[in-house]
């Protein structure tokens, strides 16, 4: 899809001048674009998006099969006394559910709480390596062996876990962490991959689609994975996920390439619009980077403090919210997966919706790239702030607290099509090292926040929860009034290509 004067759309002059200027001032024939319905790109994010899913599956099956896998004689019993009684609930909820995680047959461990929050974290160790590596290289040869392989990989490893665990604590940490160290890489390859198959005014839908699978894994996961505890035994949760990753990777590396121009079974209509309408963004790039200009990029640096601001609450939930529905809002092992996994399928429905929300405005020229970007990392930042201050005011209340919640989670996926997708606007062919990059120090708060959740939190008190929620709250606000200060969906300078840049000094 060709601009005025002959330019795509990444490398429209109109867009580098201009922060306001609506991107789209071009001359489009409407049958150049190709119908979206079976076509190749959105198959493309099909396979991402159950990926993702599978992604997630295997990285929160641990935090619930856990559960099952500690028995009943270690010091846990101990601090079920803290459990706080300033909130009614039933007196026999943790029998219960000691009672529901016994299983004649299926061998179970005496891990310390400590040494449960050692293994629980195990897996990020790993993730924070891979990052800008698996970036970086995908960038340069292309994403679908690094994200085939590292679903692969971390699948394979995860058959292994009843037979580590049963070698011992280090064994399962050490499992642990590689799992995280395959894993690390998948999310950058998909960024890289989208930079070479997303044309420009399907970016936000085509990207937020497929990064949704990671919100939907984990709804799916959740439930699930306490039901195959309960029914078939822990062993069984780690076997059917490593098998669904295997299966997954095995049809990604039959029907997916790096990029259009390599792909047997795409239309020469769909080949030819994707490509034009990228340019030559959608090249790889060289064994070189422009390092130090990312470096003193302050595009980049919005980034990743809005990502740091947006983690640290994701990673809040995610370890922690279980633990608050059990101890303050006293819910029962079933009540607590499934309303736990609630967010999450809001997150997931309002970030599929955000993705096609932004296109249709860049479509419409009705805002430009950096205006988009900015209003829904607003919204995906500062309304979810808002709902965790409610949080705090909750008190006893579980109603009013899983509606804050669930409307935190769901407000939040707006910033899929806002800050998390701001990588491929400034610099696409570096999309997929720039997410490694905002990835390892996106997973810096999921290593923090459990840290300051247990220290806010040692009395169980729903004072301490108060202070949870509000200072998610705080760093939340945070995040989205520095992006919208010092974010932008321009392409910056050091990101342009030689062709781009010697069209732009004869115009």
């Amino acid at each position: 899809m060709a601009l005025n004067h002959g330019y795509s759309i990444n490398s429209s002059a109109d867009d580098q001048d201009s922060d306001t200027a609506p991107l789209l001032e071009r001359e489009v024939e409407k049958n150049t674009v190709p119908p979206k319905c079976c076509s190749v790109r959105c198959n493309l994010a099909a396979m991402m998006f159950f990926g993702f899913a599978v992604v997630y599956g295997l990285r929160v099956n641990l935090s619930v099969a856990m559960v099952a896998m500690v028995n009943g004689t270690n010091d846990q019993s101990s601090s079920n006394s803290n459990v706080s009684n300033e909130c009614p609930g039933p007196s026999h909820t943790l029998d219960n559910n000691n009672q529901s995680s016994e299983q004649p047959g299926i061998p179970t461990y005496p891990w310390s709480p400590e040494t449960q929050g050692m293994l629980l974290g195990a897996f990020f160790f790993g993730y924070l390596f891979t990052q800008v590596p698996g970036g970086y290289l995908s960038g340069r040869f292309g994403g679908s062996l690094f994200l085939g392989g590292g679903v692969l990989g971390t699948a394979v490893l995860t058959l292994l876990t009843p037979l580590s665990a049963q070698l011992g604590a280090r064994w399962l940490f050490a499992l642990r962490a590689l799992e995280g160290f395959g894993e690390g890489v998948t999310f950058p390859a998909m960024m890289a991959m989208w930079s070479r198959w997303a044309p420009p005014l399907e970016r936000a839908r085509l990207v937020t689609f497929s990064g949704a699978g990671s919100s939907f894994g984990a709804f799916v996961a959740l439930p699930l994975t306490g039901l195959i505890c309960h029914s078939l035994g822990w062993p069984a949760v780690f076997y059917s996920c490593g098998g669904a990753g295997c299966l997954w990777a095995l049809i990604w590396f039959l029907f997916v390439t790096d990029e259009p121009r390599t792909h047997p079974r795409i239309s020469d209509r769909e080949k030819d619009y994707i490509i034009t309408s990228i340019g030559s963004q959608g090249t790889p790039h060289g064994w070189s980077v422009p390092v130090v200009s990312m470096l003193f990029s302050v595009p980049l640096w919005a980034i990743i403090i809005s990502q740091m601001c947006s983690n640290w609450s994701y990673y809040t939930l995610l370890t922690s919210l279980p633990t608050y529905m059990d101890t303050v809002l006293h819910f029962d092992l079933q009540q607590n997966s499934f309303l736990s996994a609630l967010p999450y399928l809001f997150g997931w429905l309002f970030s599929v919706g955000s993705g096609v929300l932004a296109d249709d405005l860049l479509e419409r020229e009705l805002l430009s790239v950096t205006a988009i970007r900015k209003i829904f990392t607003f919204i995906g930042l500062f309304l979810p702030a808002v709902f965790l201050l409610a949080v705090g005011f909750s008190g006893c209340s579980g109603l009013m607290a899983v509606t804050f919640l669930t409307l935190s989670s769901a407000f939040g996926g707006f910033s899929a099509a806002g800050v998390f997708l701001n990588q491929i606007d400034i610099a696409p062919r570096y999309a997929g090292m720039l997410l490694g990059i905002t990835n390892t120090f996106g997973t810096i708060p999921g290593v923090l926040a459990p840290v300051v959740v247990g220290y806010l939190t040692k009395d169980h008190s729903v004072t301490g929860w108060r202070h949870v929620f509000w200072l998610s709250a705080g760093v939340n606000a945070f995040g989205a009034i520095f992006y919208v200060i010092f974010g932008t969906g321009k392409i910056q300078s050091w990101a342009r290509t030689d062709e781009e840049s010697d069209t732009d000094t004869h115009t």
